[in-house]
């Protein structure tokens, strides 16, 4: 290596030597590690650079003379190599900063979900509250057109009850319940024994009581008492839908069914005598002429034994 303030003579590179200058390297240093190194290629200057950076050479230096007309014999391989090399870096680099910035764009991701979840389950919750109050709306108006409905159904009820008690008073004979005042037409009947004024007693009244007698009287047996009124009201209503039949219109004591159904029970014999039966001569039949067919005492008495099969409290508490 030559001395201190000697005049050298390199031979260099052109083109290498300008990428050197390119680099930051002073032109002095450049020249020398392209002639040292043979000027073989941009790598090797610039190792050459390297491992003498400690070199006490002076980059002032003078030179005489430079050769610029030897040619690096690859110096398109060598950019080729440096390029590729940059292009690594930059794209380790960019990597790195995709690397980095990963967790952060995986966040967003999972806060973007969170809060499409949270959207949609508060759209959910205002659609379910909205059908559980259209829900609640429709239940309200259909359970007050029910209670409405009800109310209706009732009062048509409790008009139907007080009209048929009307229409079974009226057929009975019985005063209506509104209160009226006394006929005067008709004469009050002194009881002779306590001198109380006693009203007129009608069919209809009669036979009403007959009835509740045969159940007072055998009330322990509910089961024959029930018999003994269905009983009458097959006879009563034979009549009633056959009223030319004479065999409906006579009836043989001694017959046991009768007797056991009827003519055994105190006040049974006297209900159908109140209907009109009479007995014969001989004592051995029921019989109701034609002439005393009476079609509405006998509906009456029809409308006494339904309301008797039905009632249980008939006759036992003066119903």
């Amino acid at each position: 290596m030559p001395s201190d303030h000697e005049t050298t003579v390199l031979e260099v590179d052109k083109k290498l030597l300008k990428e050197l200058e390119g680099f930051g390297f002073p032109l002095a240093r450049a020249a020398r590690a392209l002639h040292y190194s043979g000027n073989g290629s941009l790598e090797d200057a610039i190792n050459w650079i390297v491992d003498h950076e400690n070199d006490a050479e002076d980059d002032e230096m003078p030179l005489i003379a430079v050769n610029i007309e030897i040619e690096s014999p690859q110096p398109d391989h060598m950019m080729e190599e440096v390029e590729k090399k940059a292009q690594e870096k930059r794209d380790q680099a960019y990597q790195r900063e995709e690397e980095e910035k990963k967790p952060e764009r995986n966040r967003e991701k999972v806060l973007h979900r969170l809060q499409q979840r949270i959207h949609a389950g508060k759209e959910l919750l205002e659609a379910t509250l909205t059908a559980a109050e259209n829900e609640r709306q429709r239940f309200s108006a259909a359970r007050k057109a029910e209670k409405e409905e009800v109310k209706r159904a009732r009062q048509k009820i409790r008009q139907k009850i007080e009209a048929d008690k009307v229409e079974r008073r009226r057929q009975l004979g019985f005063p209506s319940e509104k209160p009226v005042t006394l006929n005067p037409s008709k004469p009050i009947v002194q009881d002779k024994m306590t001198s109380l004024p006693v009203m007129t007693i009608t069919k209809a009244e009669k036979m009403r009581e007959c009835l509740r007698s045969l159940r007072r009287n055998h009330k322990e047996d509910d089961a024959r008492v029930k018999r003994a009124f269905q009983t009458l009201l097959i006879y009563v209503g034979n009549i009633v839908k056959n009223p030319n039949e004479e065999k409906y219109r006579k009836i043989r004591l001694g017959n046991p069914l009768f007797q056991d159904r009827v003519g055994s029970m105190k006040g049974g014999i006297e209900f159908l005598e109140l209907c009109g039966f009479e007995k014969t001569e001989g004592g051995d039949f029921l019989h109701l002429p034609s002439e005393k067919l009476d079609m509405e005492g006998l509906n009456a008495a029809g409308s006494l034994l339904r309301s008797a099969m039905t009632n249980p409290f008939f006759g036992l508490l003066g119903g």
